[in-house]
């Protein structure tokens, strides 16, 4: 998309485009993360007590993706990218180490880092829901069932580690 590309500016096919393209944006780590999946070195893991079936983990991160997307987009449809470009930035940012934390944990098997990971990704979800909310309030708002996923995954990833030394 240009620079300046803003939804004011766009047919409604452009903008349902753009739903499209922010959609496709946040379900990269979905696909990122189908390449690090749970194996035998997970199997023999120690799981921790609150640890969810597996078969939950593809429709919740479904759902979480869905709703990222729709957050972002709402915030370029508001304000476009340049307007929005440090709030936008945030959101890209978030997905990047969201698709980094399956190479670490299941990937590289090392709960430590991926666990590190999992903070920085926390808190990089903070920031752009605020600033999303500031922008959009229901955008913030599509962002809070993430936030409160990644501090119950951060919660596993941290039991992981230490049950798992």
């Amino acid at each position: 998309m240009p620079k300046n590309f803003s939804p004011s500016s766009s047919s409604p096919p452009g903008r349902w485009l753009g739903l499209i393209f922010w959609l496709t944006l946040s379900f990269i780590p979905a696909w990122s993360g189908s390449r690090f999946l749970p194996g035998e070195w997970y199997a023999q893991l120690v799981q921790p007590a609150l640890t969810p079936p597996g078969w939950l983990f593809a429709p919740v991160w479904t759902v979480l993706y869905a709703l990222m997307g729709v957050a972002a987009w709402l915030v370029w449809q508001r304000a476009g990218l340049t307007a929005a470009a440090w709030p936008l930035t945030l959101f890209v940012l978030q997905l990047i180490l969201n698709g980094l934390w399956s190479y670490l944990f299941f990937g590289l098997q090392r709960p430590g880092l991926a666990f590190l990971d999992i903070l920085a990704l926390w808190l990089t979800v903070l920031a752009t829901l605020l600033a999303f909310w500031r922008y959009h309030r229901p955008a913030g708002q599509l962002l809070l069932p993430y936030l409160l996923w990644l501090s119950f995954a951060a919660y596993l990833n941290l039991a992981f580690w230490r049950l798992n030394p």
